[in-house]
């Protein structure tokens, strides 16, 4: 049976209290579905703030599928639960094809990167399609691959601000694409784990200088997964710091008072 996002039970706090892996903050969630241009029919969610003003749109591009990559890998998942509420960020997460979660099966099959340029294109027409504003790719592992080969020629390259980068392994994407970048002028984001098994920081600073525009950050400590909280928030604090005009002085709010619900899987 397919999840519904609408199904958590929220709770009022009686104080501030910490923000753990599996708390999840109010958000207008739904599932929705997206339409490649090849004919796939794709799963997602979009998770919007509650009331105010949507400050930046993320559209998530996920590890790879066939090593355990989907639309919930960690991250993008306490994003969906998190950023609405404590930065006014859209997040938008959907498998891609051939690839399955909770929330269900998206149709094909995996392409090794080729055929899931439609995949990014349907992802961001509907974002478009949404009004969302201030739309950034944000990739991880596999999923940077697909930022970087699509993100920087259209249709996508006209509809999206820029992207971040988490864990770029460099395997699919070559210096084609990266030239293509450099050439776009769109910002980029390169946050490089300090013990990522494909690519380290300073070979990462290397391989990026071909993109002037490109920030390269290595955290210390991380590894390609991102694993634990420490890890993962830190991930988050570098796309909103990078997606939310302003950034976020202080960082996001590791606490919380209000409503919240706790997820199940």
């Amino acid at each position: 049976m397919t999840f519904d996002p609408a199904s958590y039970d929220f709770i009022q706090s009686p104080g501030p209290v910490p923000i753990r892996a599996a708390t999840v903050l109010p958000a207008r969630r739904e599932n929705v579905e997206l339409r490649t241009a090849d004919g796939h029919t794709l799963v997602g969610e979009l998770a919007l703030p509650e009331s105010g003003e949507v400050k930046a749109t993320l559209i998530t591009l996920h590890p790879l599928p066939t090593h355990g990559g989907f639309m919930d890998s960690h991250v993008f998942r306490k994003a969906s639960y998190r950023l609405p509420a404590l930065a006014g960020v859209a997040v938008l997460r959907f498998n891609t094809r051939g690839t399955s979660s909770p929330r269900g099966t998206s149709g094909g099959s995996f392409e090794e990167g080729v055929g899931e340029r439609y995949d990014v294109e349907a992802a961001v027409a509907y974002a478009v399609e949404r009004g969302l504003p201030n739309r950034w790719l944000v990739g991880w592992s596999f999923g940077t691959e697909l930022a970087l080969m699509y993100g920087a020629v259209d249709p996508v390259a006209q509809e999206v601000e820029g992207a971040v980068l988490l864990s770029p392994p460099l395997h699919r994407a070559t210096d084609k694409n990266l030239v293509q970048w450099a050439e776009s002028g769109k910002p980029l984001t390169v946050v490089v784990p300090e013990h990522d098994d494909y690519l380290q920081p300073a070979e990462a600073a290397s391989r990026f200088s071909l993109v002037p525009q490109a920030r390269v950050v290595g955290v210390d400590g991380a590894k390609h997964l991102w694993v634990g909280e420490k890890q993962a928030s830190r991930a988050l604090m570098e796309i909103v710091g990078t997606v939310v005009p302003g950034g976020t002085p202080g960082g996001l709010p590791s606490e919380w008072d209000g409503p919240a619900a706790t997820a199940t899987a």
